[in-house]
């Protein structure tokens, strides 16, 4: 026993040795002046080259451009004893002595970007200051030809970057002695004391020709001091460092906000490439200056381009170190496993030696418990990383949805205000006032929307609350429920409100009003929503006690679709939707769970389909707490006008007028299953035409059968039956398939649009659309239609297409002689021709030339018409119909019909349905 113990303890340490982490070698400490996005670019760069030399362990500190914050940062890297220190000097007076200090305890040092006041550090790497100055001295010399005023704003004037690059642009303007440095101004690197400082020299000079800013940033900062005073294009403005990136130096000369910029290079893998030859003994170049060029428009956007596609190499490479994380990390724990598994096998085996069959009953054992312990485990890490997924998923969504509600609530308040009080004056005209109440109801749908939003958003986060108040619930739900009596009129719904006989304190509580008014808002929409007409809805009232306290019992109950037993259970989870048909925000019910909840109380839900659906509220009747003062809760639904009923996500129920009586115009259907977006498009087309409406897809199929008019606008999403099923169905009907379907539609996606013209649409206008636009091409579709369509295309009334004057009398009055003889089983071509005045010759001719039909083929055409008509909307037998229409026998009438639609009457009953 003490061989096998042995091997177990060597095999153990061996085993931790091999999962010991690996060790760290060099450890550089890097210490910057300042925080700014040049200096995140090259710690960005460091840290990407140090992965290049295993064992390197970076540790950055930044003293944000404050002397003595550097001091401590250098002093504690020296503490902890780094191999190496990166140091950029804030001010190289101030920094000098630390830096020396470090020097003398023999630890190397590399400044970068900008020197000291002594020789005692060990490598410098970083662009000339002095010949980037003189660069750009050269420039502005070029650019102003010569001559010219020019401004100075400087960095912080104790840094060797800023001293340099003052000095190099004077040697530069030695030989233009005509540019005159008018003024400078030192803004320590930084943007907002660039502004300042900017704005008050533009207050003393009033000709400036050009401004040098020592970095991009403050050249921003002139740039919009020059734009508060509105000489931003009296100057050019040119900076140092020529960043890439959203709002840096590449981007404002692109924009021409910047002249000129100079690429000043951040160098971090440079500085990485000499720290780690300096610790590794091998040779390096002391002073490595690294070169800068000139950016200005003419190659500005070539830089963006190629720092855009280097920044995707760099995602890139972000990525595959992540990868090789993991992988290793996986490596790891796959070695730790097979060191694991080598213990086992050699306990194992060792213990074979003694008790055989023991082993093998405990080895089975173990495998089989180790695998269904790895499984469980795989399932248990399974389960934790979707439902966290799902938790950040419905976390961004719901911070989505606050911010963006955030951000629409001032505007549409501010949209609201004066609408109201557009609304208040005497002025308007009827179709004025009638556009300022569709804006004001959808105003109100939004904002409502918008809090519900925001209500449920405190929620998820803890931070919604009551606001208590005593009121009488019985009393308050009369005023809550009168917004859906209108609706309930139009959809001929019976809608009650139920109350059982109170106790001694009646129906006053205390509780949050608003929030039970909301609940009762939310529930009764969606029962409205999903009952259809002559339908029941019912909100019954009663209490009960229930551990010595009074509870409410609040059902609402409607005679509905119902809901199937999979959807039932889910209804009051977040973003949960039945179907794209009643498609909503998706919070309406979990909302009204979640206020429900504030109270204490609990809600069900009963449904089944086609038997309607209950929910049932319980709560206390007091809750703890102390109500408001003087305050009688009495909330009613308001901007509810008649017509219009808004459902638990905001979306508006409606129903469909009587179809108005036809007159000699021509006739549209519109269906959409908003109210308003029919009254809306009946008020551009009603001057012109005969409106017809139909509130979904199904009602407009059944509304164009019998009505047959000249052409469809329809919407794409709607209940019952979608627009796409519509037009399909329409274009599928003999009685209907010659009429032009225009589709509204917010969709912009070329699919929506080929699914569309794949059902037979002839025509897309995207929401929000033009009048102007809707009106000419309902136009153009309607005349293009007539130009190819045959006479008899409407209800058996001639149409004519566009012929001379002289011929319209001709035409009218052969039209109105088959319309008044129609059922005339006698009527002969001779009677037709006596009647107008012509002989069976000429009548012939004139009829052939100006319609393509004889007299004889308009006459059955328009029987057959009128007979087709009469079996898509009517009861009539196919006899009756038969006589009716003047067809002499219902044989003769069959074969006639079947030639004309390609189907016999019975096959178009049966098929109807």
């Amino acid at each position: 026993m003490k061989h096998v113990l042995f091997v177990l303890v060597a095999l153990f340490c061996l085993l931790m040795a091999g999962c010991a982490p690996r060790e760290v070698r060099y450890v550089v400490g890097v210490s910057q002046c300042s925080d700014d996005e040049w200096r995140e670019q090259m710690n960005k760069e460091i840290r990407r080259e140090a992965l290049f030399y295993p064992g390197v362990k970076i540790d950055i500190r930044t003293a944000k451009d404050n002397n003595a914050q550097q001091i401590a940062d250098i002093e504690s890297l020296i503490g902890e004893g780094v191999d190496l220190l990166i140091v950029s000097p804030n001010e190289a007076d101030a920094i000098t002595p630390v830096i020396e200090k470090a020097y003398n305890k023999g630890i190397p040092v590399v400044l970068v970007d900008r020197k000291i006041r002594s020789d005692k550090y060990t490598a410098y790497v970083g662009a000339d200051n002095y010949e980037i100055g003189r660069q750009v001295g050269s420039y502005i010399a070029e650019r102003l030809q010569g001559k010219g005023n020019l401004v100075e704003v400087a960095g912080l004037k104790a840094s060797t970057s800023a001293l340099e690059r003052h000095r190099g642009l004077m040697d530069a303007l030695r030989e233009t002695p005509d540019i005159k440095l008018i003024a400078s101004a030192d803004a320590a690197w930084l943007r907002v004391p660039a502004e300042k400082a900017f704005g008050d020299i533009l207050s003393k000079f009033p000709d400036i020709d050009m401004v040098f800013a020592h970095n991009d940033r403050m050249a921003a900062g002139a740039y919009d001091a020059a734009v508060k005073q509105h000489r931003e294009h009296d100057m050019l403005f040119v900076g140092i460092d020529a960043l890439a990136g959203e709002g840096y130096g590449v981007e404002q000369v692109a924009n021409r906000q910047l002249d000129a910029t100079f690429i000043y290079p951040t160098g971090g893998d440079k500085v990485m490439e000499v720290a780690m030859n300096i610790l590794q003994g091998r040779d390096y170049t002391r002073e490595t200056v690294l070169s800068t060029a000139l950016v200005n428009k003419a190659n500005a956007r070539i830089m963006q381009m190629q720092t855009a596609h280097i920044g995707q190499l760099d995602n890139k490479i972000e990525v595959l170190d992540k990868q090789l994380d993991t992988y290793l990390m996986r490596y790891s724990s796959q070695r730790m496993l097979l060191y694991a598994c080598i213990v086992i096998l050699v306990l194992v085996a060792m213990l074979l030696f003694f008790v055989v069959r023991a082993f093998w009953t405990k080895n089975r054992l173990n495998a089989e418990l180790s695998d269904q312990k790895k499984r469980l485990e795989e399932q248990r890490d399974q389960l934790i990383s979707l439902s966290k997924q799902l938790e950040e998923a419905t976390h961004a969504k719901l911070a989505f949805f606050t911010n963006v509600s955030h951000d629409f609530r001032t505007p549409l308040t501010l949209i609201a205000a004066p609408v109201n009080q557009l609304a208040e004056s005497n002025k308007l005209g009827e179709n004025e006032r009638f556009l300022l109440n569709i804006i004001q109801k959808n105003v109100t749908v939004l904002l409502r929307l918008i809090n519900q939003i925001l209500d449920f958003r405190k929620f998820e986060n803890g931070k919604l609350s009551m606001t208590l108040s005593r009121f009488d619930i019985s009393e308050n739900i009369k005023d809550w429920t009168d917004a859906f009596r209108t609706l309930s009129y139009r959809k001929h719904i019976h809608f009650t409100v139920s109350v059982e006989e109170p106790s001694e304190e009646g129906y006053v509580m205390i509780a949050d009003a608003e929030k039970m008014e909301r609940i009762t808002y939310n529930l009764l929409s969606n029962a409205f929503k999903f009952t259809p007409e002559n339908g029941t809805i019912e909100i019954k009232l009663s209490q009960f006690t229930k551990e010595g306290e009074r509870w409410l019992r609040y059902q609402v109950s409607d005679t509905g679709i119902g809901m199937p037993a999979e959807h039932v259970k889910h209804i009051f989870e977040s973003f949960y939707q039945i179907d794209v048909h009643h498609a909503g925000s998706g919070i309406g019910l979990a909302l009204v769970k979640a206020f429900v909840e504030m109270h204490g109380g609990t809600i069900a839900v009963d449904s089944g389909e086609g038997r309607g659906t209950v929910f049932t509220l319980e709560m206390p009747v007091q809750q703890n707490g102390v109500p408001e003062e003087n305050v009688e809760k009495n909330i009613v639904l308001t901007n509810l006008k008649e017509g219009a009923v808004l459902s638990a996500d905001q979306e508006t129920i409606q129903t469909a007028p009587e179809v108005v009586e036809r007159d000699d115009k021509e006739t549209v259907l519109i269906i959409d299953d908003n109210q308003d977006v029919r009254d809306y498009v009946k008020s551009l087309l009603h001057d012109k035409y005969t409106v017809i409406e139909a509130s979904n897809g199904q009602k407009g199929l059944q509304q164009a059968m019998k009505y047959v008019p000249d052409a469809v606008i329809c919407d794409v999403m709607m209940p019952v039956m979608d627009g796409m099923e519509c037009c399909r169905r329409l274009k599928s009907e003999v009685q209907t398939s010659h009429i032009p379907v225009m589709m509204l539609t917010a969709y912009t996606m070329d699919e929506q649009k080929v699914k569309g013209y794949e059902c037979g649409a002839d025509s897309y206008i995207l929401k929000p659309f033009s009048a102007r636009l809707l009106q000419v091409r309902l136009r153009n579709l309607i005349d293009n239609r007539l130009r190819l369509q045959s006479f008899f295309a409407d209800k058996t009334s001639l149409r004519k297409e566009p012929i001379a004057d002289l011929d319209k009398g001709f035409v009218e009055k052969l039209r109105a002689l088959i319309d008044e003889q129609l059922g005339n089983s006698e009527l002969s071509v001779e009677d037709l021709g006596d009647k107008i005045g012509m002989s069976r010759v000429q009548l012939y001719r004139k009829s052939k030339a100006l319609t393509g039909y004889s007299p004889n083929e308009l006459l059955r055409i328009a029987r057959l018409k009128k007979a087709a008509s009469l079996l898509a909307s009517t009861e009539k037998t196919i006899a009756e119909i038969t006589y009716e229409v003047g067809f002499s026998s219902p044989s003769y009438f069959t074969k006639c019909y079947k030639d004309y639609f390609g189907e016999s009457p019975t096959d178009f009953l049966k098929r109807k349905g």
